[in-house]
């Protein structure tokens, strides 16, 4: 499989079938040790509850804050509030 410039790929017709991949179909790819795979996240087979766990674990610390805690990260992302006044 090639890479086109614009970043894409062709997910092959059979795959596509066994997965129920179609147009609309929304598909993520998360990466492993192994490489990368594919999650299909709309329009396909409905995910068994262990491999939801196991996507959903792979996702686990894939964000990085910068050791900003939740609180800072939104006050950096949105800016200070000037709404709430300093008593």
């Amino acid at each position: 499989m090639r890479v086109t410039e614009k970043g894409q790929v062709t997910i092959p017709k059979d795959i596509r079938d066994r997965l129920n991949i179609g147009p609309g179909s929304e598909v993520d790819f998360v990466a492993d040790g192994k490489g990368a795979r594919l999650i299909v996240v709309s329009g396909g087979k409905v995910a068994e509850p262990d491999d939801f766990e196991t996507w959903l674990k792979s996702r686990s610390g894939t964000f990085d804050t910068g050791g900003m805690t939740g609180d800072e990260y939104v006050e950096w992302l949105r800016g200070p509030r000037d709404d709430l006044g300093s008593d």
